[in-house]
């Protein structure tokens, strides 16, 4: 019985010895659910992904973890927003992982906004007096579902470079992704048509990029400046203005203070939608396709109520 166990122990480690590299799952961290899902979407059975931010967070102030140090150092891949997403709590945690794979320059390292137009990009200077704002536009890219094509063609080019022997199986996910993308979004736009021209504040800058797809008009932010809290002026500001222009609703994330957004849809009249800007963010967003369901059914149960 021994003898039988050590046998079968040796074939065992001599087929872990002798496996290819194109064998072993590409080993794929992502700095949000949102990328998380799409890299699952191109990589299929071929990846193993983690996602270091929860979709309940808000991906600014992330809470660097010690554990991400390990996760990063044994990652083959690292998807992350880029345009200062993430600038708060990542790059840190890269260096002290002190993993060459995952290093600017390399294949490895995908930084999603080099393929995106970005909007709301500052036109003067920049400082902290202007709060938390983002020099290079706006980091929230991923609520267009057509920049999730953008970034999911681009996790596909790379992972072709790192395993150029599943390069064809990359690309047909990365067809089919492409294809439910523009099916799904024919159905979500004759969802929210009737909705276009809607009037609506946000409490963060979160939603810019999907009210531009599905044509709703965001004109005010709960906060007064990126990240920094509401005062008893703006917010009185902020019903004047609602009133005056007829906002109908007011998008908030489901991490954020209920407080206020409850006192000016009583002001107003508008009503609240609680919207996840992640993946994951709601139970009902667990992935990307799923995500832009809860968005839209909650914008329109809002909206109706």
């Amino acid at each position: 019985m021994q003898k039988r166990f050590i046998i079968a122990t040796m074939v065992v480690i001599g087929l872990l010895e002798t496996a290819t590299p194109s064998q072993a799952k590409l080993n794929v961290v992502a700095s949000t659910p949102d990328f998380g899902s799409i890299a699952r979407e191109i990589g299929g059975d071929t990846v193993e992904v983690t996602s270091l931010a929860k979709g309940t967070e808000d991906v600014h102030f992330v809470d660097p973890k010690p554990s991400f140090i390990r996760i990063l150092n044994q990652a083959d891949v690292l998807i992350e927003g880029g345009a200062d997403l993430e600038v708060g709590w990542l790059p840190p945690l890269v260096l002290n992982a002190r993993n060459s794979k995952i290093q600017l320059g390399q294949p490895g390292r995908i930084i999603a906004a080099d393929v995106i137009r970005l909007i709301e990009v500052p036109t003067g200077p920049v400082d902290r007096s202007l709060g938390d704002v983002h020099p290079f536009g706006n980091p929230h890219f991923t609520l267009d579902p057509l920049n999730g094509k953008l970034i999911a063609g681009l996790i596909a080019e790379r992972f072709c470079a790192i395993k150029p022997g599943e390069c064809g199986r990359f690309n047909d996910h990365l067809k089919q992704f492409e294809d439910k993308i523009g099916s799904r979004l024919a159905f979500w736009e004759k969802q929210m048509a009737l909705l276009r021209g809607t009037k609506a504040i946000s409490y963060h800058k979160s939603f810019s990029y999907f009210a531009e797809r599905f044509g709703l008009r965001v004109v005010n932010t709960i906060e007064p400046k990126p990240g920094i809290p509401p005062s008893a002026s703006h917010i009185l500001d902020l019903v004047g203005q609602m009133k005056a222009e007829g906002v109908r609703l007011i998008l908030i994330e489901p991490n954020r203070e209920r407080k206020t957004p409850s006192f000016l849809a009583q002001e107003t009249g508008a009503k609240i939608a609680m919207v996840p800007s992640m993946v994951g963010g709601t139970r009902e967003a667990q992935d990307y396709f799923s995500f832009f369901d809860d968005i839209i059914q909650k914008i329109l149960g809002a909206v109706s109520s």
